[in-house]
């Protein structure tokens, strides 16, 4: 069975993820901070792996991925989903702190999962793999006040291209996903009312996650012969472009 590996797998769009490369028949290691929420995705998921990680802590993240290695041999798609909003305000409001915080969980956690399964998939043989970053429609335009986790998302797209160019010797593979308001516990609030780019309050409409899992889980299957750079998927009539 090919080999998957999930962060952030204890709720949301990466359990959804966990629960979609299992049901397509993938070996599935789940990574998060907590225990519990890692073994209830686990019970809807079939051949999995429960590995409680901090994927800001590069002994965690370097033990966790040792374990897959040990249970299955290899890695073939690493989905990088860990992330949070950080917190909302503008630049001069925000704390240094919680600046890097959200550095930390959004970028530095990122770089840390694809150095581990960068490593795996280069040597492993066969070799090769594929990344799969989630990224965000605030890679592409921010919302108000929301400079940190805008930030890092840019960033994301950076980590994205370096990893499409330097795997490119080793059929390591990497696709970014720019997600626009997926029904999740992080999109609660979307429909009752968010901050538009004019200063107004409105409800803004949200899809099923499970759409998204589809469509990543389809990435994964392609052959290593095919790369899909970048995609984007949004709740249909959402604000994206110019936020308006």
């Amino acid at each position: 069975m090919p080999v998957a590996v999930v962060t952030g797998a204890g709720s949301g769009l990466g359990r959804a993820f966990a629960v979609g490369l299992g049901r397509a028949g993938y070996d599935v290691a789940l990574l998060g901070r907590t225990a519990a929420t890692l073994e209830e995705t686990a019970a809807l998921v079939g051949s999995s792996l429960v590995l409680p990680t901090d994927v800001t802590s590069a002994d965690e993240v370097g033990g966790a991925f040792a374990a897959v290695r040990d249970e299955w041999g290899r890695v073939d798609v690493l989905v990088n989903n860990a992330g949070r909003f950080g917190p909302s305000g503008l630049v001069d409001e925000i704390a240094v702190e919680e600046w890097r915080a959200t550095v930390e969980v959004n970028l530095t956690g990122m770089f840390l999962c694809a150095r581990s399964a960068f490593a795996l998939m280069r040597t492993q043989s066969p070799g090769g793999g594929r990344i799969v970053n989630n990224g965000s429609i605030s890679a592409h335009a921010p919302r108000p006040g929301s400079a940190p986790y805008t930030s890092t998302k840019h960033a994301v797209t950076g980590l994205t291209k370096s990893l499409l160019l330097d795997g490119r010797p080793f059929g390591i593979r990497c696709t970014q996903v720019d997600i626009g308001n997926a029904a999740t516990e992080m999109t609660a609030a979307m429909p009752a009312g968010a901050p538009q780019a004019d200063g107004s309050v409105r409800p803004e409409q949200t899809f099923d996650p499970r759409h998204v899992a589809d469509a990543v889980v389809r990435i994964a299957q392609l052959p290593l012969d095919v790369d899909v750079p970048f995609l984007v998927m949004t709740a249909a009539g959402m604000p994206w472009l110019g936020r308006g």
